[in-house]
C-alpha cells in the first residue's frame, strides 16, 4: 500500500488567482490598460449559465474588465459571428470566450475560427493549436495547462517520465500531449480502440484520464506510485437516487495505489478558470507589446 497524496487543485488555484490579480495590478500601472475579457453565451444552458457567472466574478475579482454578451439560443450563426467580428475589432477586450456548447443549429468550429487568435484565451483556434504542435509561442487550452501546472507543482521536474493520457479530445488530450512533450515526458496518448488499454496504462508514471466516462479507470490499472490527474466531471446517481459527482478514475481504488491524485471536485476544475484569467492577461501584455 501506497500512501496517497491528495493533490489540492482549489488551493493552487487560488494562489494562481491572486498571482494573476498583482500581475494585472503591475500591467495597468505600467500601461494603463485593463485586461477584458468578453464571454459569448448563446441559450440557457443551466451549467453553462453557472459557468459563466463564475468566470465574469473572478475575472472581475483579478482587476479585469468583464464584457458579457448573453444571445438568445434564437440567434443565428451569421448574427453570432458578426458580434465575434465586432469584438475582434475592439481595442479594450483582449480575449474572447464563447462558452461551448452552443444550440444545435450553429457550427461550433466556424465559430471558434471566426475569433482572432491573439484573443483567443481559450486556445482552441487552429492557430494556436497549430503553434502549440510546433513548439511556438501559443494560447493554450486551459484545462491542460491547469494540469501540467499542478503536475510540475507535485513532482517539479517532469523530464524522462513516462505519461499516458486517456482521450484524444482537441480541448484536452491532445493539447496536453504536447504540452507533456514539451516538458520532455515520453507520451502515450490512448483512448476507447486502445489494444489492452489497462495494460498501456499501468506504464505511467503519469497517468491522465480525459475520457468522460465515470470510473472508467480502475485502480488495479495504475502503477503502484503514479501521480494521477482526473479531469473527468461526471454527474451519476447514485443508489440513494442523490446525484454526485465523479471523474474517470475510480477514486476509491486508486487510494492506496496512486502516490498522488487529483480528487473531484476540486482538482483540475478550480485550475480551468484560472488558467484562463492567466491566458488573459498574457493576450493583453502580447496586444500591448509589454
Amino acid at each position: 500500500m501506497v500512501e496517497t497524496r491528495i493533490i489540492d487543485g482549489k488551493a493552487f488555484a487560488e494562489k494562481l488567482r491572486k498571482r494573476v490579480a498583482s500581475e494585472v495590478t503591475a500591467f495597468h500601472a505600467a500601461t494603463g490598460v485593463t485586461p477584458g475579457l468578453a464571454v459569448v453565451l448563446v441559450g440557457e444552458d443551466p451549467a453553462s449559465s453557472v459557468y459563466v457567472r463564475n468566470k465574469g466574478k473572478q475575472t472581475v475579482e483579478a482587476g479585469m474588465a468583464s464584457i458579457e454578451h448573453k444571445l438568445p439560443a434564437s440567434t443565428t450563426q451569421a448574427e453570432l459571428l458578426a458580434l465575434i467580428a465586432t469584438l475582434n475589432t475592439e481595442k479594450e477586450v483582449h480575449g474572447i470566450l464563447v462558452q461551448l456548447p452552443l444550440p444545435g443549429h450553429i457550427d461550433a468550429q466556424a465559430v471558434l475560427s471566426t475569433i482572432d487568435p491573439a484573443k483567443d484565451v481559450d486556445g482552441f483556434h487552429v492557430v494556436n493549436a497549430g503553434r502549440l504542435a510546433v513548439g511556438i509561442d501559443a494560447l493554450v487550452p486551459c484545462t491542460p495547462l491547469g494540469c501540467v501546472m499542478l503536475l510540475k507543482d507535485a513532482l517539479g521536474s517532469l523530464a524522462g517520465l513516462e505519461a499516458v493520457v486517456v482521450g484524444r479530445s482537441n480541448i484536452v488530450g491532445k493539447p496536453l500531449a504536447q504540452l507533456l512533450l514539451r516538458e520532455d515526458c515520453t507520451v502515450t496518448i490512448a483512448h476507447s480502440r486502445t489494444r489492452d488499454l489497462p495494460e498501456v496504462c499501468r506504464r505511467a508514471d503519469i497517468l491522465i484520464g480525459a475520457v468522460g466516462r465515470p470510473e472508467m479507470i480502475r485502480g488495479d490499472w495504475i502503477k503502484p506510485g503514479a501521480t494521477v490527474i482526473d479531469v473527468g466531471i461526471n454527474r451519476i446517481t447514485g443508489p440513494n437516487g442523490k446525484h454526485r459527482l465523479v471523474g474517470d478514475v475510480a477514486f476509491e481504488e486508486a487510494q492506496g495505489i496512486a502516490g498522488a491524485i487529483t480528487p473531484v471536485p476540486g482538482g483540475v476544475g478550480p485550475m480551468t478558470i484560472a488558467c484562463l484569467l492567466a491566458n488573459t492577461l498574457t493576450a493583453a501584455k502580447r496586444q500591448v507589446g509589454s
